[in-house]
């Protein structure tokens, strides 16, 4: 519920394209400030006796309520300062339309208007994919790792993992300077064809080339995870066609995020199950087989036949690119239907723009 207010604000503190990518940079950059929270913790961390970890856990979490509730209030105050007018306008809306309009029925109208808006219905299945896409990774990267280049050097996936984790902050910040010159349509658009391309490639040079293989599993995961950090600048821009199109008082931003993230949650059911049928379709082994488990695919993988090894590592290899292939080619077809952008979406920013300055 926090993520998905704080997400909302992208939409609600900025309306200029320009605004929402410098925002997102600094978003990303104080998250990877606060993931080095981390590494703290595994020093902390034993086994034997966990006092230490607990209370660094409780640390953690005054430290973070004591920086929610203070900055919360520090920006309810600035706004207020800055549109006195539009702060009581605003309040004022809001209790009359809580006297007026049923919560149930005002939801139940957003919902039928959602179903018409064809720019967020095309947004949510490409999200879908996106999001099934990230989780395939995070569930079944170590899987790579272990399977593919784990027999080259033992702190090779170390510092793929620590690539992977690390790397989509900073590759943000870039992205985001892209977003400003380009737009964050072309650049979501670009970053999908550059995951189809190195599929490719890596599919026709195959599972032998251990340094392109060590390029693209790190490459796949810092894209795909770098594409779901932009998303947000998608759903903003969302916000205020809704605004638009719909005439309303006041931008609807969490709901719209949060239906956003509700459409997606399947992705994350799916990419599991759909990642263990594929791994029993090309290695022929079932993960949760009785009497069986992971280590049990290790132990065939590890097998002594050549041959074997070289047919359970090329399934696995399969499984790693044609993901992304078929993810890649979907989220080009789906994303050239999207048509928020270049004349479009200035329209709607002026048009916003243009409604909020009429209120105040």
């Amino acid at each position: 519920m926090i993520d998905l207010h704080h997400s909302a604000l992208l939409a609600d503190l900025a309306i200029s394209s320009e605004a929402r990518t410098k925002l997102n940079a600094k978003s990303s950059l104080f998250s990877a400030l606060g993931s080095a929270s981390v590494f703290l913790s595994y020093i902390l961390w034993d086994k034997s006796n966990f006092t230490s970890f607990r209370i660094y856990c409780v640390c953690i979490s005054v430290v973070s309520l004591l920086g929610f509730t203070v900055m919360a209030s520090a920006m309810k105050q600035s706004y207020a300062k800055e549109h006195p007018m539009a702060t009581r306008k605003t309040e004022s809306h809001e209790r009359h339309e809580e006297a007026v309009i049923p919560q149930s029925k005002s939801i139940l109208v957003f919902v039928k208007q959602l179903m018409k808006h064809k720019n967020f219905k095309y947004f949510s299945v490409m999200n879908l994919i996106q999001v099934f896409h990230c989780h395939f990774n995070s569930n079944f990267f170590p899987l790579f790792l272990e399977n593919l280049l784990g027999g080259y050097s033992s702190g090779l996936g170390a510092f793929l993992i620590g690539i992977s984790f690390l790397a989509p902050h900073i590759n943000n910040l870039y992205f985001l300077s892209l977003c400003r010159r380009f737009g964050v349509y072309n650049v979501i658009n670009l970053l999908f064809f550059v995951k189809l391309l190195i599929s490719i490639t890596m599919f026709v040079a195959g599972p032998k080339n251990i340094w392109l293989l060590c390029l693209f599993v790190a490459s796949n995961r810092v894209f795909t995870e770098g594409t779901c950090k932009l998303l947000n600048l998608v759903i903003s821009d969302l916000v205020d066609e809704d605004f638009v199109l719909h005439k309303r008082k006041k931008a609807v931003s969490a709901l719209m995020f949060g239906t956003a993230a509700l459409v997606s949650k399947p992705g994350q059911t799916f990419a599991p199950l759909l990642g263990t049928w594929l791994l029993a379709l090309q290695t022929g082994h079932e993960i949760f087989q009785q009497g069986s488990s992971v280590s049990g695919l290790n132990a065939e993988i590890t097998s002594p036949n050549p041959l074997f090894l070289d047919q359970q590592r090329r399934g696995i290899f399969n499984m790693l690119v044609y993901v992304p292939i078929v993810c890649a080619s979907l989220q080009l077809f789906i994303w050239s239907r999207f048509t928020l952008k270049n004349d479009r979406l200035k329209w709607v920013k002026s048009a916003r723009s243009g409604a909020e300055h009429s209120i105040v």
